[in-house]
This record gives C-alpha cells, sequence and structure tokens, in this order.
C-alpha cells in the first residue's frame, strides 16, 4: 500500500496577506502546505480521505488518473470543499464516486451539494453515490477499512484503519475503544496543529503524547497550522519515531 500525503495544512490559523512568520517566508516547499488529505493506492482500489478546498490541484499535482472511492472524517468545509471535483474520474471512468460517510455527514453534502441530487441532473454535474457507514468495519473492494471514531470538541470525527495503516485528524479525543483498535498499527498519521492549547485539535504536546501510546514503529503529523513552526526546526525537535509530514511525501505501508 502506497499513502501520498495530499496536504497537510489547515485552514485554521491561515496567515493573512503579507505575514512575514518563518512558515510564510520559508523557501522550504514541505512549509507550503495545503488543506489535509491523503491518496492511498493498494492492488485493490484507490482512494483518498476528504476532499478539501485544494482537491482538484492536489490530484492534478500528484498525476492521480483512477479513483474509486472517498472516505470522509467529517463534515467541515476544509474536508469536503472540493467534492465537486470528483465529475472529472465521474467522466474517466462512467461511474458515480462511491462516498462513505457517516450519516450527518452524508447530509450535510446532501445540502451543500444539493445541485448534484436534484430529480431533473444538469449534464455534467458530479454523480456522487452516498454510502452510509457507522462505526463496524466495512469492505472496499475486498479490504477491510476500520473505522476509528475520536471526537473533535463535541463533534464526532472518524479515522480509519487500513491493515497496519491508520489516519486520525481533527480530533483532540480518542476513546478507549479507538486506542483498541489502533492496536498493532505500524503507521500512525495524527494532527497536530500548533504548540498553543486548543480547544478541539491535538497541540503538539498531546499529539506526541498520543503518539506514545499507541506506540506505532512510524508517526507523521499533519494537520498543520503555520502557527507550529517551520519543518524543518520542528521536526529535528521530534522524538524517534516522529515526524512532520508534508505536501507530497510519499510512504509505503
Amino acid at each position: 500500500m502506497q499513502v501520498t500525503f495530499l496536504g497537510t495544512g489547515t485552514s485554521q490559523g491561515v496567515p493573512v496577506i503579507g505575514c512575514t512568520c518563518p512558515v510564510c517566508s520559508s523557501l522550504d516547499f514541505r512549509d507550503k502546505r495545503l488543506r489535509c488529505s491523503v491518496h492511498i493506492t493498494t492492488d485493490a482500489f484507490s482512494l483518498v480521505i476528504d476532499t478539501g478546498p485544494d482537491f482538484r490541484q492536489q490530484m492534478l499535482r500528484e498525476g492521480i488518473s483512477r479513483l474509486d472511492a472517498v472516505l470522509m472524517t467529517h463534515a467541515h468545509k476544509d474536508h469536503t470543499a472540493g467534492l465537486d471535483d470528483v465529475r472529472s474520474f465521474n467522466f474517466l471512468q462512467n461511474c458515480d464516486m462511491p462516498v462513505y460517510g457517516r450519516p450527518e455527514v452524508l447530509h450535510q453534502i446532501r445540502s451543500e451539494f444539493a445541485y448534484a441530487f436534484s430529480e431533473h441532473r444538469y449534464p455534467g454535474i458530479p454523480r456522487i453515490d452516498l454510502r452510509e457507514i457507522g462505526e463496524g468495519d466495512f469492505d472496499l473492494h475486498g479490504v477491510s477499512i476500520i473505522p476509528l471514531p475520536v471526537k473533535h470538541l463535541h463533534m464526532e470525527v472518524m479515522g480509519f484503519r487500513i491493515g497496519d495503516f491508520a489516519y486520525i485528524t481533527d480530533a483532540n479525543f480518542i476513546p478507549e475503544e479507538t486506542f483498541d483498535r489502533l492496536e498493532g498499527v505500524r503507521i500512525l498519521i495524527l494532527n497536530a496543529l500548533q504548540k498553543e492549547k486548543h480547544v478541539s485539535h491535538f497541540n503538539l504536546e498531546e499529539a506526541i503524547a498520543v503518539a506514545g501510546r499507541i506506540a506505532a514503529p512510524q508517526t507523521y503529523f499533519t494537520h498543520i497550522s503555520h502557527r507550529l513552526g517551520a519543518h524543518a526546526e520542528i521536526n529535528g525537535q521530534l522524538p524517534d519515531g516522529i515526524q512532520l509530514s508534508y505536501d507530497g511525501l510519499r510512504i509505503t505501508v
């Protein structure tokens, strides 16, 4: 399985125009962060987790020519706003795009992209096949997907485990049942927003502690605000087995 970080940034703490902070003025490509998403390929499928506002740009940048499914973590716009652009894959593959999510996420998508679900469909609109999931495992092209329920303040967010790989974003609390589902994971992707405490995201200290408890051999932090600091500086301070991710990073699981 190959995992590509499409985006590792966030709409939280977006800098103002003309900002000269160390991240905004950095010439290091690892400090140029689009909204958070990953692309996963196996022998069975090509999928993305979340389609943020930068979805089209990310897919073009990585040259991704096939997409079999979308998994949605939650309904915030920085994770769903680019869904309209699955229409390109509808055209290329001549099929509807399966989109998996909790009932409240699918309800939000149906509302925000109402034109895609109208009785009289306009030619060329995205063709989306909404598929409801709960907390139980589900099958995707013969591969088991294990949901990882977490909390984003009071909001229910879904992470996902596929084999030895797990992805969790937009979380500040992981219940015990989810820790149990993470046992034995080899590659963990986890959100780490900034150094300061935050009401609905793990900060750096909390993310390091959670990663230590899960004890995956390798953890990558994502959903990184520019407030966290420059990649080279922060990455060099992290414990062994933990790294900051960056847009375009590819890993094999």
